[in-house]
């Protein structure tokens, strides 16, 4: 049994908070912690010594969620006295000592504004023998500055900007993230090299709303310019962004997407509606045509762009006529897949006050017939790649039943999720490679490409991702890169930005 202090870190929610998980990594192995993932499973105590939760608000039951997780650890905590249990995130920055109040067993409870506190709050539980709830309203360190403990060898995530500035009706986002904060162009492009320099072959830019960079230092073009930018950075093969909003989506990201080659034809475009009444209610500045407008302009300089997006089924308010408009406008948009949820009511947020909510029985059976309709455009899109020669960036753990099948996976330039079969005797690429292959068959929900075992296309490209992936390997299968220290901050950036280093 190993003698070394072990952390967990369990995310729940989006992208950002997985990228924040990696951050609370890298303080915990710099205070001296070890992932108690990285241990034989013979090495492993019975608990991490810490254990912290990064949770999210916005999804469906997510207190309910924490809370039963909690209640399991209860016990072990008793059998562990000197156990530390910690959360974090948008519920910890919601509820505040409500959590301490419900589960008084947690020793640590920090917000999405102080991740970099948690070490300091955690030896101060532990010297004051009582919980610590240390929550900021604003942010005054930015994430970029933190260590980091990577999950991948060969793909990145890159904060651009954090908080938003949009009062969407059903989200309680700007209220736990805060108000728009963009980081220096220049800032950003140095992390991507050091990323680069690492091994990493790909990186998705984060934000709450990616194309309203720029709204800090008065440059609305900041986004299409920094686009631009990572096409210049050597040995970048990959660039990918989430999310924009469909409001301030402007003509100019749209040529920096298609004249930019590592910027890879995929955008993940919100709808939550398509019923202009609900869009109206749900404070989202734009209506259905405007949205199909920018689908068409997408479609037309990059044709092969897959678009995907968000919906909401049974805000308050929404009729049968609503959700009527809503399926018509998936139709028209032939959306590559579609992230659907139920309406569920956010104590914070005008929606959860607002009259006319609708049944629970009604919600589930719209729920289902959109689910239903999505099915069929996204499997026809994918039926319609069949044949179709695709490059996929070899990645781990992307499918569950790639040893029943003898395939391995990835992710095409357009972000499909592909299946592929390695012929026998051929070279066999390491997560982090590119394989070239051939659609043979088009599911609902990915594409699978077994030409190399059929006769037909079938080709290796090592890269340095492959090469990164590799390394990792000698310390054992759970390994990741390196703690990398933060990139340092500046500050607000200035008037005018360094232009040089943003437009390429």
């Amino acid at each position: 049994m190993t003698t070394q202090k072990t952390y967990d870190v369990r995310t729940h929610g989006c992208q950002m908070n997985v990228h924040d998980s990696e951050r609370l990594a890298g303080l915990l192995e710099t205070a001296g912690y070890v992932d108690v993932h990285s241990l034989a499973v013979e090495e492993r105590p019975e608990a991490a010594d810490v254990v912290v939760f990064n949770t999210c608000a916005v999804r469906e039951n997510a207190d309910n969620k924490l809370y039963g997780n909690l209640g399991q650890l209860r016990p072990v905590k008793a059998n562990n006295p000197g156990m530390q249990i910690a959360v974090g995130g948008c519920l910890a920055q919601k509820d505040r000592s409500t959590i301490v109040d419900k589960a008084p067993w947690v020793d640590v409870v920090f917000g999405t504004h102080n991740i970099g506190s948690l070490p300091a709050l955690l030896d101060r539980a532990r010297h004051n023998k009582a919980a610590e709830v240390e929550i900021l309203e604003s942010l005054e360190v930015f994430p970029s500055t933190l260590p980091t403990r990577r999950d991948s060898a060969y793909s990145g995530w890159v904060s651009i900007s954090v908080g938003c500035n949009n009062t969407c009706t059903f989200c309680i986002v700007p209220s736990l993230r805060g108000k728009e904060m963009d980081r220096r162009p220049g800032e950003i492009l140095a992390e991507i090299e050091a990323l680069v320099a690492q091994g990493v072959v790909e990186v998705t830019l984060l934000g709450q709303n990616v194309n309203t960079y720029g709204v800090e230092f008065g440059d609305r073009l900041a986004f299409g310019k920094l686009l631009r930018a990572c096409g210049q950075i050597e040995g970048l093969e990959r660039v990918r962004f989430t999310s924009p909003h469909p409001a301030a989506f402007t003509d100019d990201v749209i040529a920096a997407m298609a004249e930019t080659p590592n910027v890879m034809p995929s955008l993940h475009m919100p709808l939550q509606s398509g019923s202009d009444r609900v869009l109206k209610a749900m404070r989202r500045s734009y209506r259905s045509e405007k949205f199909l407008g920018i689908l068409d302009k997408v479609r037309a300089q990059i044709p092969d762009a897959a678009i995907t997006t968000d919906l909401i089924v049974g805000f308050p308010g929404e009729t049968e006529e609503d959700f009527a408009d809503t399926l018509e406008v998936v139709r028209r948009s032939r959306f590559s897949s579609a992230f659907t949820f139920q309406y569920s009511i956010r104590p914070g947020t005008p929606a959860a006050t607002m009259a006319d909510q609708v049944p629970k029985a009604v919600v589930q059976e719209r729920y289902d017939r959109l689910i239903a309709v999505q099915e069929e455009v996204s499997w026809a899109g994918n039926r319609a790649l069949e044949g179709r020669t695709v490059e996929v960036l070899v990645a781990t753990g992307e499918g569950r039943k790639d040893a029943a099948t003898s395939r391995l996976s990835g992710r095409a330039r357009d972000n499909r999720l592909v299946h592929f079969s390695v012929p026998e005797g051929a070279v066999r690429p390491r997560p982090g490679d590119v394989v070239t292959v051939d659609v043979t068959y088009g599911a609902p929900h990915h594409l699978v490409a077994d030409s190399g075992v059929e006769g037909g296309t079938y080709a290796v490209r090592r890269t340095a991702g492959g090469d990164a992936w590799e390394v990792l390997q000698d310390k054992g299968p759970a390994s990741k890169p390196a703690v990398s220290l933060g990139m340092p901050s500046l500050g607000k950036p200035v008037t005018p930005p360094p232009a040089a280093r943003a437009c390429g």
